[in-house]
């Protein structure tokens, strides 16, 4: 079964009694561990109770695949539906579990965390089995990670002016688990005595040193031609866990929106107030960085980079691409052909 994402919330709050098996995947590592939570939860809610929680790992059941079964089947102590955990699946257990859902065994739930897959191997069994299901997590973006962050909010008895909700959807959502981290920061900031309102100014001051930063840092580099600071910025980026596809979107991002600025300017709005109309606002202190690449940037030379990011992509995404030399390849590509190259 494969459970679409509009359901996977209320899937992974009350899965049905027929699946006993459930296989949480995708690029975004805290939502994977979220949703994970609230399988296990839905079974067995004390996340310490020993005797009807198992964990094992991909290695453990590559050492011994009998254990998959062992603890699928065992009872336990004082009674009650058990969860087995799996930990770091990939493509290597696909057979596995192909097995092991043709003939469940046991009553125990089987929740099975991994990465990003490709629809073959682990992610096929799942989705083609009659008691098995396949939750993938995305990152949250868009109106999805607006409600998110509205939601959050909202549980602290605060809620964000408009602009400050645009800042925090866009450097927030890479990542549920730091989204959520982030904003718990945010309420702490305003503190129950300000405001029920975040202000951009609060937004900012909180938000503006976050893993998202650095990709904010990278884009400016890159779009400044700064093959130093780029090479820096992309050694942070993956030192915080990063994907190639995320920081190639990020410079995309920025240099449409160079795109964007460059024909405001050309239409005689000066760049200082082009940059200010911005939507999500931009970050005060990369305002005059901003403008002065939108005034460089030929619009020919803009439409090659993004094409070439998207080209390098498109290369990530085929398998067993090494996908941190494509992305690093690409945007020092771009940096080292970037106007005001230093």
């Amino acid at each position: 079964m494969k459970v679409q994402p509009r359901e996977a919330e209320a899937f992974c709050a009350k899965p049905p009694d027929a699946v006993v098996a459930v296989l949480v995947y995708g690029p975004d590592g805290g939502l994977v561990r979220e949703r994970a939570t609230a399988l296990r939860a839905s079974v067995v809610p004390d996340a310490e109770d020993p005797f009807r929680i198992a964990e094992l790992t991909a290695d453990d059941l590559k050492k011994d695949p009998a254990l998959l079964r062992d603890e699928a089947q065992a009872i336990a102590f004082g009674g009650g539906r058990r969860v087995v955990k799996v930990r770091d699946a990939g493509d290597g257990l696909a057979k596995l579990f192909d097995s092991f859902l043709k003939e469940p065994a046991g009553d125990a739930l089987i929740v099975v965390e991994a990465g990003d897959l490709a629809p073959r191997g682990l992610r096929k069994a799942f989705e083609g089995a009659k008691r098995g299901a396949a939750v993938a997590c995305y990152r949250d973006e868009g109106e999805g990670l607006r409600t998110l962050i509205r939601q959050h909010l909202s549980a602290a008895g605060l809620q964000a002016a408009p602009d400050a909700l645009e800042f925090l959807a866009a450097r927030l959502g890479g990542d549920r688990r730091l989204t959520r981290q982030e904003l718990d920061k945010l309420i702490l900031y305003v503190g129950g005595s300000q405001p029920a309102t975040v202000d951009l100014e609060a937004a900012e001051a909180v938000i503006g040193d976050t893993a998202e930063r650095t990709l904010d840092d990278l884009a400016l580099a890159v779009g400044a031609g700064d093959l130093q600071a780029s090479l820096r910025d992309l050694a942070r980026a993956w030192a915080e866990g990063a994907n190639a596809i995320t920081l190639l979107r990020a410079v995309s991002r920025h240099l449409q929106r160079l795109h964007l600025l460059s024909g405001e300017i050309a239409k005689g709005k000066r760049p200082d107030e082009a940059v200010k109309g911005l939507r999500p606002p931009v970050f005060w202190k990369h305002r005059g960085a901003l403008a002065a690449q939108a005034r460089g940037w030929p619009a020919a030379r803009l439409g090659w980079a993004l094409g070439r990011l998207l080209e390098a992509e498109a290369a990530c995404k085929k398998t067993g691409a090494p996908t941190q030399l494509l992305a690093e390849r690409a945007l020092l590509e771009i940096a080292a052909r970037a106007p005001r190259r230093r």
